[in-house]
């Protein structure tokens, strides 16, 4: 059976997860959320003393490494050696992380065949940074989500705020572009959109108006396939 597979793919707080929750959930597809399964990388990387930048100790982390994730009343869980670390990687500090160990091309190789193999057995909403560029150059509909780094980082806050992990404003925006600047100058898989990917700039949007905007870009690629 064919399956059809949509990427989204952006910046860090463009919204690319709710967006990709959003639309498996109406078409009903499978939805992967691969910055997830980086942030779990990055995870065990710091619970085990290394740098994130440290190649040689994580190469050889990820030999002992199985990470997975399953869908638990529709929200996706993510484990790093059985264990249930889904609310322990949305820290700033992870998030830092894991921009730096997703540049690395043997965690990159790790993680690929994991996220192919699903897209080649289900309909999925995938998102990430390269995933219309590298993961699934053939995907159906690649969108890139994109919005300014100031909206990009008020969301995050917003969405931290309330939580023992939260950090200020100027904070989240100062990693922010930082982390843009990382993901988008890596010599591995740089972050940019795939030649035939539709721009969808939600700066000022609502969630629902992004959706719309997005379901519409994907009924009109679907119909002309």
């Amino acid at each position: 059976m064919r399956t059809v597979n949509i990427a989204i793919d952006g910046p860090a707080g463009a919204g690319k997860s709710s967006l990709a929750k959003a639309i498996a959930s109406k078409l009903g597809y499978t939805y992967i959320d691969t910055g997830a399964l980086y942030r779990a990388v990055a995870y065990k990387t710091l619970n085990s003393g290394y740098s994130p930048s440290d190649k040689d100790s994580i190469t050889s982390m990820l030999l002992h490494t199985s990470i997975s994730f399953r869908h638990i009343n529709g929200n996706q869980r993510v484990y790093v050696d059985g264990d249930d670390v889904t609310d322990k990687i949305r820290t700033n500090e992870i998030s830092s992380a894991a921009s730096t160990v997703s540049a690395i091309s043997d965690v990159r190789a790790f993680l690929l065949g994991l996220q192919r193999d699903i897209a080649a057995k289900e309909n999925t909403v995938m998102d990430g940074r390269d995933i219309g560029t590298v993961v699934l150059p053939s995907a159906d509909v690649k969108i890139f989500l994109t919005a300014s780094a100031e909206d990009r980082a008020m969301r995050r806050y917003t969405e931290q705020k309330d939580t023992p992990h939260c950090v200020s404003y100027e904070e989240i925006l100062s990693t922010m572009k930082k982390r843009d600047k990382n993901d988008s100058e890596r010599a591995v898989a740089p972050l940019k959109p795939a030649d035939d990917a539709i721009i969808l700039d939600n700066s000022g949007f609502e969630p629902e108006q992004t959706l719309a905007y997005a379901l519409q870009i994907i009924e009109n690629r679907l119909n002309a396939l």
